[in-house]
């Protein structure tokens, strides 16, 4: 076995193992609740003008009550739904636009993404609130495999932050990282906020993590 595929497996066990600790996580709703707050009071999503927010499904932390509070906000908020090969990015404006797509995930109405005021350039995006389904507390994401984006944040903005949603289950000690992998400059659970190196190799908006 080449070292490749002993990171692709190493990966495919990570997965399996962290997502059946997120499964039986108890109590999401209120770790959920947690982290938003927590988010919420992060300098660095305070003044974004535009925050891309994932919107969440089954055992991942909820971010409904999430995007409805930056709606209220006045923000953009920007939401991706998938095609075959790429995330596209859609302002959202109200959440019943918000319909079953790809994966069963809510996503922008077939209809309402034609529209030119809708579509949303990555680039323009401050703020990334991001799933996934492992990280480390320095700063390191797995996905679920299909790189979607990670192919989309090579696109992002110098000083967008990348920030990692999840709950303390979804820590790993140490995670397979390859070049296309994109590190992250926050990851906040319902226990702290934890920063990371970013794209750009240097800690911002938070000091090294403390319990609390």
């Amino acid at each position: 076995m080449g070292l490749a595929d002993g990171q692709f497996g190493c990966k495919r066990s990570i997965r399996r193992q962290i997502e059946s600790h997120r499964k039986a996580q108890p109590d999401k709703e209120l770790r959920s609740q947690r982290i938003i707050e927590r988010l919420l009071g992060t300098e660095s999503f305070k003044s974004a003008a535009s925050v891309l927010i994932y919107v969440s499904a089954r055992s991942e932390v909820r971010t409904h009550d999430l995007l409805s509070i930056a709606l209220q906000s006045g923000k953009n908020v920007i939401v991706p739904y998938c095609l075959p090969d790429r995330l596209e990015l859609f302002r959202l404006e109200r959440m019943d636009e918000l319909t079953p797509g790809t994966w069963g995930i809510l996503e922008p109405a077939p209809e309402l993404r034609a529209l030119p005021d809708r579509a949303f350039n990555v680039r323009n995006v401050n703020f990334f609130c991001l799933p996934g389904v492992a990280f480390t507390r320095d700063g390191g994401r797995l996905g679920y495999g299909k790189a979607y984006f990670d192919r989309l944040l090579r696109h992002a903005a110098a000083d967008a932050v990348l920030a990692g949603l999840a709950f303390e289950c979804q820590f790993v000690a140490e995670m397979p990282m390859e070049p296309h992998d994109v590190w992250l400059d926050l990851v906040i659970t319902e226990a702290d906020v934890y920063a990371g190196p970013g794209r750009h190799g240097g800690l911002r908006d938070h000091p090294p993590a403390q319990n609390r």
